[in-house]
């Protein structure tokens, strides 16, 4: 399989109408266009029966005390986690495109439903879980939101996004399913895959 991400390649900075964030010289950052950027995939596998699309960060770290904190950083080698950003599955074997913004076009506070959609089924993002602290922006986060690396943060983040070919319909997944339970459920059911990843940092200087 060949994946496409319009305007992110392999290793490169990823555009910021593509974050939920930009870097902001008095704020440290400020929300950006949170748009989806437009995928597209070929070679597709025979036997194929839907896909799914998932990006993950693993650069987060794991102990966010210190996170967006003034006068603190957070270093390059602490342990970090995967941070799940985009969850769409379910997508009919005919699809073979999600145009840019048709999953999320601009930061909503509180987030974005799950369930089905024209191209899938979204699961919870991990906004979810990183805003369930701001009374402004807890919410469930449904599809996409881009990158939005803490801004004092020594390491660069990288963002992977890949299409699963899968030779079932549906992974039988509802509710506010998370990246772990997309994870285990396509377990034996992959028949080929492709990935991308592009880099984010709001920090200067990584």
């Amino acid at each position: 399989m060949r994946i496409t991400v319009e305007g992110i390649s392999e290793g490169q900075p990823i555009p910021g109408q593509f974050a939920f964030a930009v870097p902001h010289a008095q704020d440290h950052m400020a929300l950006s266009d949170n748009r989806n950027p437009r995928v597209t995939w070929d070679g597709v596998p025979e036997g194929t029966r839907s896909f799914a699309v998932v990006v993950v960060d693993p650069d987060v770290p794991s102990d966010a005390s210190n996170v967006n904190q003034e006068g603190k950083t957070l270093a390059e080698e602490m342990p970090r986690v995967d941070f799940y950003h985009w969850l769409l599955v379910d997508i009919p074997a005919e699809v073979r495109e999600i145009a840019e913004g048709e999953d999320s076009d601009g930061v909503t506070p509180r987030g974005k439903s799950t369930g089905r959609v024209e191209k899938g089924v979204r699961g919870a993002n991990d906004y979810t879980d990183f805003m369930a602290g701001d009374p402004d922006m807890k919410g469930v986060y449904g599809g996409y939101d881009g990158p939005c690396p803490p801004w004092n943060d020594e390491r660069l983040h990288h963002y992977t996004f890949t299409v699963y070919a899968l030779d079932v319909t549906s992974l039988g997944l509802d509710g506010d399913f998370r990246g772990g339970d997309v994870m285990k459920a396509m377990e034996g059911h992959i028949l080929d895959r492709a990935s991308v990843t592009g880099t984010y940092t709001l920090k200067a200087n990584v």
